[in-house]
C-alpha cells in the first residue's frame, strides 16, 4: 500500500523581524517593567520563537505516522465486537472507519445483540418450517425423524436494552442480487448456510433456483436475482487429512502449515464471507502440524498444543482475507464457537446424561459448559485484537449454550445402523453437536443480518 505524503506540510514557518512585536511581552499590572527593547533581547526572542529540532522531528514523525496509519489504526480499533468473551474484558473503542459495506445505519447506541435472554413467541416463530424447505439435510431434520416436541422452535432471542431487527427475506435477497455469498467451515457452519437458504427460498419460484454440489462446495442459486448462496467445506479452513467433505471422520487429524490457499483458491470473488473453525481442532491438548506436503514419503509432524494451532489457523484466514477481500465492498463475518451439550453434570443434572430427552433450556445466566474451552475465546480475541482488516465477530456462543433443549439428539437420520445396545440406551447416540431446523441456527442468522445492515 502506497502513501503520498504532503511534503508541504513539514516547512518550518521563518518569523520575520518586522513580525516580532505581535510577540513581544506587553506589561502587565502597576510595578512590572515592560521587557528591554535592546537588539540583543531581539535576537534571543527570534531564538525562542523558532521550532526545537527535537520537538519539530517529534511532532513531524506523529504527523507522518498518522497519515500513513490513520486508516489502518482506525479499522484495527473499531471493527470487530469481542466484548462478550468471559473473563477476557476489552474494551469497545468508537468506530473510526468508515461506513461498512451493505450497512443501512448504526446500531442502537449502546445495544450488545448478544447479551440477553431467549422469551417465549410462538406468533412470531418459527420462521418457516421444517416442511416447507426441501434443503435441509435429513441429519437436521427432527421432526420428520420422530421428535415429539416442538417448544424448541418457539423461542426468540432478546437482546438486553434493544431488539434486533426482523429478519428481510426481501431485503436480503436484493442485496445479494449478482453477488455471492459463501459460508466456509464445518458442518456447523454448513448449518448455518441452509437456515439462510430456508429463510430466503420461498420468496424464489420454484423454476428460479436450484442447489448443486461440486465435492466440497455446494451452490444456491437464485437465478432472477443472478445470486448465489454457497457453501465450502473446510473444517481447519487450512488443507487437513480431513478436507474430504463426505468421508472425514479422521481420528488422527493433521493440519498442513500455510496451506490455507489450497482451498482459499475456490473463494475468491465472494462479497460476502461467513467462517467459522472450532470444533475440528478440539482433540485434546496437543495438535499435529504438518510442515511439509501430504505427498512427502517422510512426513515432518510437529505437535504443539491446540491453542497454538488454533491461533496459527486464524492468522492464515485474516492473511488470506486481507490479501483478497475488498474492505470497501466486501464483508467478513467469523462465527464463535458452537457448544455441544454432551455432559449433563455441567448444568448440575445427574452424571452420564447429555442433551437427549431435554426439552428445557438452562436458566442460568452465566453458565459456561465443559466443551467450550475459554483459552480458545482468548485466542480469537488476541489475534482479532490486530486485525487491520473490518472483522465482523458473531458471538453466538453464550446464547446457544443456554439451548440444551436444540440439538438433534436422536431425532436424525443416522449414519450406520443401531444396534441393540444403543437402541436400549439412547443417551449414547444422541448427537449433541448439530442443531435442529428450523431452530436455534436462524437466530444465527437473525444476528448476521443484524450486524450485516446494522453493525
Amino acid at each position: 500500500m502506497h502513501h503520498h505524503i504532503n511534503t508541504h506540510l513539514f516547512i518550518i514557518p521563518k518569523f520575520h523581524k518586522e513580525k516580532l512585536r505581535d510577540y513581544t511581552l506587553k506589561p502587565k499590572r502597576k510595578g512590572m517593567k515592560p521587557p528591554p527593547t535592546s537588539s540583543s533581547s531581539t535576537s534571543n526572542l527570534i531564538r525562542k520563537a523558532r521550532l526545537s529540532p527535537y520537538l519539530f522531528t517529534l511532532l513531524a514523525f506523529i504527523l507522518f505516522v498518522t497519515v500513513l496509519y490513520g486508516q489502518d489504526l482506525g479499522c484495527i480499533l473499531g471493527q470487530f465486537d469481542l466484548d462478550v468473551i468471559p473473563n477476557r474484558p476489552l474494551p469497545t473503542p468508537k468506530k473510526h472507519y468508515k461506513k461498512l459495506p451493505f450497512s443501512l445505519a448504526e446500531k442502537e447506541s449502546g445495544c450488545d445483540i448478544f447479551r440477553g435472554k431467549w422469551v417465549w413467541d410462538p406468533l412470531n416463530r418459527p420462521l418457516y418450517q421444517e416442511s416447507e424447505c426441501p434443503y435441509i439435510q435429513p441429519q437436521l431434520t427432527c421432526q420428520e425423524h420422530g421428535r415429539p416436541d416442538r417448544d424448541y422452535q418457539f423461542w426468540r432471542w432478546q437482546p438486553d436494552g434493544c431488539s434486533l431487527p426482523s429478519f428481510n427475506a426481501s431485503l436480503m435477497l436484493e442485496t445479494l442480487r449478482n453477488k455471492r455469498m459463501m459460508f466456509v467451515g464445518d458442518s456447523l457452519n454448513r448449518g448455518q448456510y441452509v437456515s439462510m437458504v430456508c429463510l430466503l427460498h420461498s420468496l424464489i419460484p420454484d423454476d428460479a433456483k436450484s442447489m448443486e454440489t461440486f465435492g466440497s462446495l455446494t451452490v444456491f442459486t437464485a437465478k432472477e436475482y443472478n445470486a448465489t448462496i454457497e457453501f465450502y467445506w473446510a473444517p481447519f479452513l487450512m488443507e487437513s487429512n480431513s478436507d474430504d467433505a463426505v468421508i472425514h471422520r479422521v481420528s488422527d487429524r493433521v493440519v498442513r502449515r500455510g496451506s490455507i490457499n489450497k482451498h482459499g483458491k475456490h473463494w475468491k470473488g465472494v462479497d460476502i464471507m461467513v467462517f467459522n473453525t472450532y470444533l475440528w481442532w478440539m482433540t485434546g491438548l496437543k495438535f499435529k502440524i504438518l510442515q511439509g506436503s501430504f505427498d512427502d514419503e517422510v512426513k515432518e509432524i510437529e505437535e504443539v498444543s491446540t491453542e497454538d494451532a488454533y491461533r496459527m489457523g486464524l492468522k492464515s484466514m485474516l492473511r488470506w482475507v486481507r490479501k483478497n477481500m475488498d474492505r470497501k465492498k466486501t464483508r467478513v463475518f467469523f462465527t464463535s464457537m458452537s457448544p455441544s451439550h454432551q455432559k449433563s453434570i455441567d448444568w448440575g443434572a445427574e452424571p452420564n446424561g447429555n442433551c437427549y430427552n431435554q426439552t428445557e433450556m438452562i436458566a442460568d445466566p452465566n453458565y459456561w459448559g465443559s466443551d467450550c474451552r475459554k483459552s480458545i475465546m482468548g485466542v480469537i480475541g488476541e489475534v482479532f485484537e490486530k486485525s487491520k482488516f473490518p472483522i465482523t465477530f458473531l458471538n453466538i456462543t453464550q446464547l446457544s449454550l443456554y439451548r440444551k433443549d436444540a440439538h438433534t439428539s436422536i431425532y436424525k437420520k443416522q449414519w450406520s445402523p443401531l444396534t441393540p445396545e444403543q437402541i436400549a440406551n439412547p443417551v449414547s447416540y444422541a448427537d449433541c453437536v448439530h442443531w435442529c431446523l428450523p431452530g436455534l441456527q436462524d437466530t444465527w442468522n437473525e444476528l448476521l443480518f443484524a450486524k450485516l445492515f446494522y453493525p
